[in-house]
This record gives C-alpha cells, sequence and structure tokens, in this order.
C-alpha cells in the first residue's frame, strides 16, 4: 500500500543512521516482544505479508514516532483482534490504553487470483518497465519504481505473492528477479553520475519494455 512505510526515494528524512555495533536489543521488552510476536503470529495462523500489512496500516504518526519493535506490538495485537482472539477492550484494561491499526482498506474480493507459476518469463539482460499499478492492500512493489524502466541482472526463485498472502491466505508462486535501474531513471534531477539501484521484484509487476 501506499503509506508513510513506504519511505524510499522520499525526501526530507535525512540520512540513515547507521550504528557499527548496534544491538539486537535495545531494551528487555523488545526481546519479550520478539518472543511473544513469533508465538502470536504461529498461534493464529498469521502470515509474514499478513503481519506486514498490520504494520502499514499503523496510523502515519503513531508509526513515525513509534520505535522498531513497538511496529511488531501493534501489528500482533491489531491481528489478535481482528482474528477474535483477544478483545480491544481486554488490551485497554491491561495497558491503560492501547492503538491499533486501521482497518484494512481492501478485502479478498479486491485482490485478482493467480495461477501459480515458477516458470521465468524474462531472462538476465531483458529491458523491463514496472506496471504502474495502485494499490490500496499490501504489496511488494515500491512506489517510487512504478512506472520506471529497467534491466533484470538476475533470476531468483520463484516465491509467494504478497498480495493474495496478505488478503486471500492463499501461497501462489510468482517468479522473482533482481532488477537495475539508473539512478537517473528513477530520480533524474538529484541523483549521482553512474550510480543504479537494484531492487527485487515479482514477475506480476513487470513488463517488457
Amino acid at each position: 500500500m501506499d503509506g508513510v512505510h513506504d519511505l524510499g526515494g522520499m525526501e526530507g528524512f535525512g540520512a540513515v543512521d547507521v550504528e557499527s555495533a548496534e544491538p539486537v536489543f535495545r531494551h528487555a521488552w523488545e526481546a519479550r516482544t520478539f518472543a511473544v510476536s513469533a508465538g502470536a503470529l504461529g498461534a493464529g495462523g498469521f502470515s509474514t505479508p499478513m503481519f506486514r500489512h498490520a504494520i502499514e496500516r499503523m496510523e502515519p504518526g503513531h508509526y513515525l514516532t513509534s520505535s522498531y519493535y513497538e511496529h511488531w506490538l501493534t501489528a500482533v495485537a491489531t491481528l489478535l483482534v481482528e482474528a477474535g482472539m483477544i478483545s480491544h477492550r481486554e488490551l485497554d484494561d491491561r495497558a491503560g490504553g492501547f492503538p491499533l491499526s486501521h482497518p484494512a482498506a481492501v478485502g479478498a474480493e479486491d485482490v485478482d487470483a493467480a495461477v501459480p507459476n515458477d516458470t521465468p518469463r524474462f531472462e538476465v539482460g531483458d529491458a523491463v518497465r514496472v506496471r504502474d499499478v495502485q494499490f490500496a492492500g499490501h504489496t511488494r512493489c515500491p512506489r517510487y519504481v512504478r512506472g520506471r524502466r529497467g534491466i533484470v541482472v538476475r533470476v531468483d526463485p520463484a516465491a509467494p505473492i504478497p498480495e493474495l498472502e496478505a488478503h486471500r491466505g492463499e501461497r501462489v508462486l510468482d517468479p522473482n528477479y533482481s532488477v537495475r535501474f539508473d539512478a537517473a531513471e528513477l530520480w533524474s534531477d538529484v541523483s549521482e553520475a553512474n550510480a543504479c539501484v537494484h531492487v527485487d521484484l515479482y514477475e506480476r509487476y513487470l513488463e517488457p519494455d
């Protein structure tokens, strides 16, 4: 979905702060959240795309002002409430108020079915263009590459289509590719000379160019 979580290519957020010795967990509650989340996702039968979509549905202000594992906690709580495994009132009573993500904007009927496919249509060196498709649900196609031209540089094994996993609970395979984009194709006015960006994309996102 096109939400505040999709920050690729957006200006105004400054450079990414990389810590050479960043700890896995900064606080004990983060480790507990990691463990509880894994158990809850398994118990509820929630897939990774469902989990990611729950994070994407967070209220924008909450998303931008909360930490990585707060995103996890909000997403898991949202999925459990939506599945009827716990009530929002129970969470509020225990935590003194607990924010959940917004309801999904699309349902299973809004996602086109697909036929399983593990035979790649494209080869290394093929010129492709990313389909300019707007979708209000979960997708792994970044908005900054939509409608842009690139070159296939690697063919990867087929993988489940995230839109179908997130919204229909179906695991349907689709070929995957690493596609190289010239930076000037993505950001013509601010790109560095000879710079490029590699993006992993499902075949359903691509068309011949």
